[in-house]
């Protein structure tokens, strides 16, 4: 049965998924369909896992549809009591609303907190009226949606390739000592040092990406100390000034951002490079490295900007993540997507 017969049979909304590689432009792709909701006077809702995501798209969502008015809601917005016909929020915010929206649009819906929480998924689906429309957007959906979209279950879309017309970087492999014993011994591998250094060479802003919080201060210490006159920081989840830090970081009044997951999603940072610690970590799954990777490479006038997997394993996530990038570009050069000097641009 398809999403039209089941909503025109009333078991509830309309359903469609947007499966977009990091970096395609999600959010913009949507812009039509808000558009058309809103000129019918219809309220939409973009709901988000993470706050920082949420202030990165309010801005974007303002300027395109500056006649509207926009309600931003996470913990702590001032926005709690506007009734916006046009709502941004965090996948908790969704508790608060009863069919409040004719169109609901669920972005990252395979990131934490939204993905494996029924009461979240249950509070989005009550969020959108029962004739209503909702839309599930991902870079990496979960296995379940993937079955349910490749046997035509779930209505869909496929975009393999980013706005700019090039490929999504392929991540590299360094050999690299867990972090635990590079702080232990007090010295970090001539392999990472010198990749850094070519990413410094060509002025990107580097993230590195590390498994636990704990390890951020130590790590930190030493980077420090070997790159002296870089401004290096940290942050994650527990940072008070994280979203400053983004936007110093964004600015490049940071170069190099030691962080967690917390940044794996919605942030973008032009001319970039990701390095990924302890790649091998079992707190790193396949989709969370193609999202880190997918901080590399986003930007037009950078399209080439490399990813780095460092680890003393070789992991089924690693090889899984690489052979999805690879499958990806090899969909989108298939179909004509991609750049004709998008061959320069490959590893």
């Amino acid at each position: 049965m398809t999403a039209r017969r089941q909503h025109a049979a009333g078991t509830g909304p309309e359903r469609f998924l947007l499966w977009a590689v990091t970096g395609a432009g999600k959010t913009e792709i949507t812009f039509p369909l808000l558009e058309a909701v809103l000129a019918a006077g219809g309220r939409a809702l973009v709901a988000t896992p993470r706050r920082d995501v949420v202030l990165e798209l309010a801005p974007r969502l303002a300027r395109a549809f500056p006649a509207e008015t926009l309600a931003v809601l996470y913990g702590g917005s001032q926005d709690r009591w506007v009734p916006g016909q046009l709502t941004i929020a965090t996948t908790h915010q969704l508790l608060r609303f009863q069919h409040g929206f004719d169109l609901v649009i669920i972005d990252e819906l395979d990131a934490y907190p939204y993905h494996n929480n029924p009461m979240l998924a249950f509070a989005a689906e009550q969020a959108c009226k029962p004739d209503g429309v909702f839309i599930f957007l991902s870079a990496t959906p979960p296995q379940k949606l993937q079955r349910q979209a490749h046997s035509g279950k779930l209505p869909h879309a496929r975009v393999p390739v980013r706005y700019h017309g090039h490929p999504l970087p392929v991540p590299r492999r360094i050999p690299m000592n867990p972090v635990q014993l590079c702080m232990k011994r007090g010295a970090l591998p001539a392999a990472f040092l010198q990749a850094l250094h070519r990413s410094l060479a060509r002025e990107a802003q580097i993230f590195i990406f590390v498994a636990r919080i704990a390890q951020i201060e130590g790590l930190l210490t030493l980077l420090r100390r070997k790159i002296p006159g870089v401004c290096i920081e940290g942050t994650s989840s527990k940072d008070r000034d994280r979203t400053d830090k983004v936007i110093a970081f964004r600015n490049r009044a940071i170069t190099i951002l030691v962080t967690t997951t917390i940044l794996e999603r919605g942030v973008t940072v032009p001319r970039s490079d990701v390095y990924i610690l302890d790649a091998d970590s079992k707190l790193f799954d396949e989709a969370s490295l193609v999202q880190m990777a997918g901080r590399a490479g986003r930007s037009k006038d950078d399209p080439a900007g490399r990813v780095n997997f460092l680890s003393p394993e070789w992991t089924r996530s690693q090889r899984k993540a690489i052979g999805q990038i690879r499958t990806m570009n090899s969909i989108a050069r298939k179909q004509g997507y991609l750049d004709r000097r998008e061959s320069s641009w490959t590893h």
